[in-house]
């Protein structure tokens, strides 16, 4: 049975006055995609342990809803800890949570260096692209270098009103490191497939990323 890997936000806040972390439909809408399609799923983090979910994204009818897929979220595995050769993809939900652990992380930067040079897939969601920050390959280009992609907009950023709490722009720092970033409506479903990568733009689009991603494996 192939596995997919989902690496996940451990942050909670943005600030004192602002919590964030996971963006439920993120995780919940893939994580169903990719069971109900057969596949193997393990859910790790930065540093394991319970997962933060934005209260924003969190309504009383989608947390019956999905009331056992967030089991998965009480105590998720160590990334680092992993072996990255038994997974077949790997996949990044979003949140603002993810824009603050995610970007620089030396584990997260091997692993999906791992997958880029080794022709497995990698997927993400809105904010999940963060992660793919600073990430370079063995070649010395930025992981995200040439890639028709996708991801949180800018416009999408400001409607939230949390753009000048954000330590960077998502997709003004994809565009900088070679990113051919291509966006659709604000809040509408676009997803982008280029070879073995795939994006969502916001959480619209997270089942509809989760298909695309079921594709290219």
């Amino acid at each position: 049975m192939k596995k997919i890997l989902m690496v996940l936000t451990n942050e909670s806040k943005i600030d004192d006055e602002h919590e964030t972390g996971l963006w439920l439909s993120e995780f919940a809408e893939p994580y169903e995609e990719f069971k109900n399609q057969g596949f193997d799923v393990d859910v790790a983090s930065l540093k394991g342990g319970r997962i933060p979910l934005d209260p924003n994204s969190l309504d009383d009818e989608q947390v019956e809803k999905w009331k056992g897929v967030t089991k998965e979220l009480d105590q998720t595995m160590v990334l680092s800890q992993l072996n990255v050769n038994e997974y077949s993809g790997i996949f990044l939900p979003g949140g603002h949570g993810t824009m603050f652990d995610l970007p620089d992380s030396p584990e997260l930067q091997q692993a999906l260096a791992h997958f880029a040079e080794n022709n497995k897939a990698i997927g993400s969601v809105c904010h999940g692209p963060a992660g793919f920050v600073g990430t370079k390959l063995s070649n010395g280009k930025w992981l995200v270098e040439g890639k028709s992609m996708t991801g949180f907009t800018n416009e999408e950023e400001q409607q939230t009103g949390l753009d000048s709490l954000m330590p960077f722009l998502l997709e003004t720092k994809l565009r900088e490191q070679g990113a051919q970033f291509e966006k659709s409506e604000a809040w509408s479903d676009h997803v982008i497939t280029d070879g073995k990568f795939v994006t969502g733009q916001n959480p619209q689009s997270s089942k509809s990323t989760a298909e695309a991603f079921v594709k290219i494996i």
